[in-house]
């Protein structure tokens, strides 16, 4: 009898909806990025878990990373608040910034390298979405490009000139932190509505000054956090930004209708020296634009010519916040494959599938899908 924690929701076994497809070509190792070689092609995206109190790394979550480390190519860790007095909203998201936890993320990176894993941690600013009130610093303002919340509502003051160099500031230190802590590299997020994406996003940026207007200018912000950080850290510290066309809340949203807006959004990024492009998607084998079969991704990845992770419901029945109706009848790994073949992407981001099976990776190579435990929304409490 199939074990009933390696059912999905609707109590189907895990190997009814997986196939045994051969992903040997996601499992040779990758060294296109400087600084960096993978053992493999699979990635474990950003999960925020709340598993941190008082906003430090402790020692169940060096053991979250470390188990999930031997499966892995690279880990980029849950989202961590940097030192910008405003960025953060909850007392159990780890900050990266102070002694205590960064003595905490040394042991997580520690554990990690001695599973023979890689790992970046994602640097986070959450900008309007922050809750007044909340801690790390419960006195802090709510920062954003304009003063907007993410449905169009006034949400604290626009960020002046002087906030908007400490956030930059903020971010540099967070990743000459990060080198020094032993980490093989950092993430920007830059997606899902947060602080970054407020300002590329021209529903959430209102601004008439540099940081405005036009796309260029919407992405100053990132690109002058990228150089100056890449100034920092050397040319051979990889830095990934990761982006996204929807937002928490609003799934359709969208940052470039067409392959020339999106080309302007990452052109300044890669300008600036970003090594990596991570793309958020909900359904990683849809097409982005009309008239084209190309994914998100394999756009990205045509445009730039970096080095590109997919990311969206990889392993899972449903899109990130999806609703039952939005479920897959199966989780055939054949489309990943097809367009890994046809060089949209190079490295496979995985949340949800590695948050409830830390070997999947190793289990699907094996043909082992049995032996799966598949996700789940009620596990995620009691996950580690």
């Amino acid at each position: 009898m199939t074990d009933p924690r390696n059912q999905t929701a609707d109590g189907n076994p895990a190997s009814t909806l997986l196939d045994r497809a051969d992903i040997t070509p996601l499992l040779q190792p990758f060294d296109s990025i400087p600084g960096l070689e993978l053992s493999n092609r699979f990635v474990m995206a950003p999960m925020t878990r709340k598993f941190s109190p008082r906003n430090v790394p402790g020692e169940s979550v060096v053991d979250y990373y470390a188990k999930r480390a031997s499966s892995l190519g690279l880990i980029v860790t849950e989202g961590t608040y940097v030192d910008e007095h405003s960025a953060g909203s909850s007392n159990r998201v780890p900050v990266f910034y102070g002694d205590e936890p960064l003595a905490g993320w040394r042991q997580v990176v520690d554990a990690v390298h001695a599973q023979g894993g890689r790992i970046f941690p994602q640097l986070w600013h959450l900008g309007a979405t922050r809750i007044a009130g909340a801690g790390p610093n419960n006195d802090a303002p709510i920062v954003s490009p304009s003063g907007l919340g993410l449905e169009g509502q006034p949400v604290g003051e626009p960020a002046t000139a002087a906030t908007i160099e400490g956030i930059v500031d903020s971010f540099v230190r967070a990743a000459a932190d990060a080198k020094a802590v032993g980490f093989d590299g950092i993430e920007l997020h830059g997606a899902h509505g947060y602080l970054l994406d407020q300002f590329t996003w021209e529903k959430t940026n209102r601004r008439t000054d540099s940081y405005g207007g036009s796309i260029a200018n919407r992405m100053r912000i990132s690109a002058e956090i990228v150089t100056a950080i890449r100034e920092r850290v050397g040319a051979e510290f990889p830095i990934s930004y990761r982006f996204s066309q929807w937002k928490g809340g609003h799934y359709d949203a969208r940052i470039a209708d067409t392959p020339h807006e999106l080309e302007q959004h990452l052109l300044p990024l890669v300008e600036a020296g970003v090594s990596v492009l991570h793309v958020s998607t909900r359904r990683y084998w849809l097409p982005e634009f009309e008239d084209s079969a190309r994914t998100l991704a394999g756009w990205t990845k045509h445009l730039t010519g970096l080095p590109v992770i997919a990311l969206g419901s990889v392993g899972v029945s449903a899109p990130f916040l999806g609703h039952e109706s939005e479920a897959q009848t199966s989780l055939s790994l054949a489309p990943l494959l097809d367009l890994f073949d046809r060089g949209e992407f190079d490295l496979v981001g995985l949340g949800r599938a590695v948050l409830a099976e830390p070997h999947w990776v190793k289990k699907v190579a094996a043909g082992d899908l049995d032996s799966i435990q598949t996700y789940h929304k009620d596990l995620e409490s009691v996950l580690v």
